[in-house]
């Protein structure tokens, strides 16, 4: 089984209940958290676009993934805790997600040397590679969250490749840093694939 960083999701929902509880005595909603994460990393993605030679910027850009992290676990939670699952809560979560990831991904096609190709095939099998796990709902499975190049991963890669950019390395590396995402994510894709996949009955036994 490929590791993943989801697969310590378990844990980091541990760390915010505290918070979960707080939200909940509030009467805050598990959409309001969604919006909440979208509208952040819109806002910060833009100011990335705007301002990319800021270093400060791309030096909180892996604390401001950590915080969305936090947003999405803080709203399925907040939705089971409460009794609020919807079907609009579940397509809100897909669509948000999807529109974070591009809004905080395409700043970097600002960064000088960035393979632009490369980047733009990067998103693009980040967005296909999230459709085939809600696809998977169409082949009779679950949501598929396999790895190894899910959203987790990705807010670290990128979190690190935001590192590389404030210290000025070089493009060569960040231009590598991202043929590794590329590769781990069709990675993920065949992943979710195959797994989505009923698997057939074993033959019975003479």
């Amino acid at each position: 089984m490929s590791f993943s960083i989801y697969q310590l999701k378990p844990r980091f929902q541990q760390l915010l209940q505290p918070v979960l509880a707080s939200l909940a005595k509030r009467r805050v909603t598990p959409n309001q958290i969604t919006l909440l994460a979208m509208l952040l990393s819109i806002a910060y993605g833009i100011a990335l676009a705007c301002f990319p030679q800021d270093t400060r910027l791309w030096l909180g850009l892996p604390l401001f993934m950590l915080v969305r992290m936090a947003l999405n676990a803080i709203d399925g939670m907040l939705a089971n805790f409460t009794q609020q699952k919807t079907a609009f809560g579940a397509i809100l979560n897909e669509v948000a997600d999807q529109v974070s990831d591009a809004v905080l991904v395409l700043p970097f096609a600002l960064v000088s040397g960035i393979h632009l190709p490369l980047l733009i095939a990067v998103a693009m099998l980040a967005l296909l590679a999230e459709f085939a796990g809600v696809a998977a709902l169409l082949a009779g499975s679950t949501r598929r969250f396999d790895g190894p190049m899910g959203k987790s991963d990705r807010a670290f890669a990128f979190g690190l490749l935001a590192l590389l950019v404030a210290f000025q390395i070089t493009a060569t590396w960040l231009n590598a840093v991202l043929g590794i995402v590329l590769l781990l994510l069709l990675w993920t894709l065949f992943n979710r694939i195959k797994r989505a996949l009923p698997h057939p009955a074993a033959p019975p036994t003479p």
